[in-house]
């Protein structure tokens, strides 16, 4: 077995292709940075309105009288399409019912595209039930309905699975500003976080890459290149010392 090495040669060689490497993904960082300096952060933060309405309270059903027959953690009313909502919600399942009537209100895609067109007044191109949320909701967990609009953005709206709540809207500037924060961060499977181990890798390969080109800009020096040193040294040794008048 050959043995390796470790010489002024074998540190260039493996310098030269590390360099080159991290040298890439240096463009990709200054690139990247200055494409989300660029973006108007306006439009990448850009959200539908949210309409408020005032709740009712007149003519409201007990929440007792719906006939429930599992125990419940939390009770909320709230309005949407101009009517009182009782939002209930017991061993991890989140149910809707009409406080004025108690019928069960399903979140499907009728009540979607109602909620949709509140926030956005574009053609609907697409709607779509989503098990898990995908990388423009990632911030948000469990089954969600997506929007696709028909607008210059190309705004998709994802409202929850079980509440029919807007969650997030995103359009195609926020689309580009997290294609580029992809390439800063160097998450390309989430998109989430600094710490994963392709950063770290990289983070110990400009390591090695400072450490190893201080060592060959080291051994690349001669006594030759101090010649100069050494006579400017000389010269002012054997000048005269000036004298006191």
């Amino acid at each position: 077995m050959k043995r390796i090495r470790f010489t002024p040669l074998f540190f260039r060689r493996i310098h030269k292709w590390v360099g080159l490497i991290l040298g890439i993904q240096f463009i990709l960082w200054s690139i990247s940075g200055a494409m989300m300096a660029i973006i108007d952060m306006e439009d990448v933060r850009a959200q539908p309105p949210v309409i408020e309405h005032p709740i009712v309270t007149g003519g409201l059903i007990e929440p007792d009288q719906i006939g429930l027959e599992d125990s419940i953690d939390s009770f909320r009313l709230h309005m949407s399409e101009g009517r009182p909502i009782y939002q209930l919600a017991g061993n991890g399942v989140v149910r809707l019912f009409d406080a004025t009537t108690g019928d069960s209100i399903v979140v499907d895609e009728a009540l979607v595209r109602q909620r949709a067109a509140l926030i956005n007044g574009a053609t609907i191109r697409s709607v779509s039930l989503l098990d898990a949320p995908n990388l423009e909701a990632r911030e948000f967990d469990g089954p969600m309905w997506r929007v696709d609009f028909n607008d210059a953005e190309n705004t998709s709206a994802y409202f929850a699975a079980d509440t029919g709540h807007l969650l997030i809207a995103r359009g195609d500037g926020w689309r580009l500003w997290d294609f580029f924060w992809m390439l800063h961060n160097m998450d390309y499977v989430n998109r989430t976080s600094f710490n994963h181990p392709l950063i770290i890798a990289v983070a110990f390969g400009v390591l090695f890459l400072s450490g190893t080109g201080f060592y060959l800009l080291f051994k690349s020096f001669t006594r030759r290149d101090f010649k100069w040193l050494k006579r400017s040294m000389s010269k002012q040794s054997k000048s005269p010392a000036p004298t006191s008048g």
